[in-house]
């Protein structure tokens, strides 16, 4: 199958790189020097896959208008505050491109995608997987989960698209499962992301990385209460934590442990990824909102954090911390524009 990926930063490398690797058609749409470097040397991949050079199966561009062909499958991969010029500038793959879906974080980034051409394209997608851009031509893995990639259809239920899909994935070796009910590991996904990711720039300064912060007694018990606001909102929508996520996920033992229970569990997570992570991972091991932050970019507040503290006005639920956390972050972006 074909596939172009727009915004090939970090992440989306590391998705192409090993799609391609699969035996999987890869156009990568990127920045000129990483581009450059990756079509002179290949694409390097290091960190918790192991090192991998990938020279075959992958043309590299710096603009949509330069792709040849048609495609099964587009992934939109820019950060979120890129999404509308990113669209803009793949107008000319309309027509051309059978499935269209985002790897992006957030919650309403489907229908954005299908305002951009015919809705029938879109489909719904969510993964876990972390890639950082380390230098042109070389990006680092470093996340995953046991099921790390959920597809499925916006409306329900799975298809041969999906299940194709779902099958080059698992080629590449990702874990990866097609769903019934996608829209439910979405929102379940920003409550992963959203507690990691608010906890961390609220709670850790610059220079600390994610483990560090959770082994502390009181960093656990600020990502818990966070975790609690969360879950509250989740569950007046309706939905139960199923932690497709796991071990990242761990809404099913919030909704059941106590307060210090939940605390004591956190930290026992965080002393283990401190043990996993290597000199690579110990410099990298932040959320990419907490990356942003300590690189002084515009955090993604809006598509992370302010779905549910919408859902929550709506729903009337009560959620001090995470409106204090939502508070917080949202002065910093406002301060990182100026």
């Amino acid at each position: 199958m074909r596939f172009i990926i727009v915004g090939a930063g970090g992440l989306g490398s590391v998705v192409g790189g090993f799609l391609a690797r699969a035996g999987e058609d890869v156009t990568l749409v990127g920045r000129p020097k990483h581009m450059e470097a990756i079509s002179a040397n290949g694409l390097k991949i290091s960190g918790i896959y192991g090192e991998h050079l990938v020279t075959e199966n992958l043309t590299t561009i710096t603009h949509p208008d330069q792709a040849v062909g048609e495609f099964d499958y587009m992934i939109l991969l820019t950060k979120a505050k890129g999404s509308k010029v990113a669209l803009e500038e793949s107008a000319c793959l309309k027509g051309r491109v059978s499935t269209l879906f985002s790897l992006q974080n957030g919650i309403g980034k489907e229908q954005t995608l299908q305002a951009w051409d015919r809705p029938e394209m879109v489909i719904g997608a969510s993964t876990i997987e972390g890639g950082v851009l380390l230098e042109p031509g070389h990006v680092m893995a470093g996340l995953t989960t046991p099921v790390t990639a959920y597809f499925g259809e916006l409306d329900g239920g799975v298809t041969p698209r999906i299940e194709a899909l779902t099958d080059a994935f698992t080629r590449a070796g990702f874990g990866t499962r097609s769903v019934e009910d996608i829209n439910q590991v979405l929102w379940e996904k920003v409550m992963q992301i959203g507690t990691a990711s608010g906890w961390s720039v609220t709670t850790l300064g610059l220079p600390l990385v994610f483990a560090q912060g959770l082994a502390t007694r009181e960093g656990g018990e600020a990502y818990v209460a966070l975790a609690k606001d969360f879950l509250k909102v989740y569950k007046a929508m309706g939905y139960e934590p199923q932690n497709y996520y796991a071990p990242m996920g761990q809404f099913k033992e919030f909704d059941s442990l106590s307060f210090e229970e939940s605390v004591d569990m956190m930290m026992k997570v965080g002393e283990m990824f401190a043990k996993r992570a290597g000199e690579e991972g110990e410099k990298e091991g932040r959320t990419s909102m907490h990356q942003d932050l300590t690189r002084r970019r515009k955090m993604e507040v809006d598509e992370i954090l302010k779905p549910y503290v919408d859902k929550a006005t709506e729903l009337g639920v009560d959620i001090p911390v995470l409106r204090q956390v939502y508070r917080i972050a949202t002065v910093q972006n406002h301060l990182l524009e100026e």
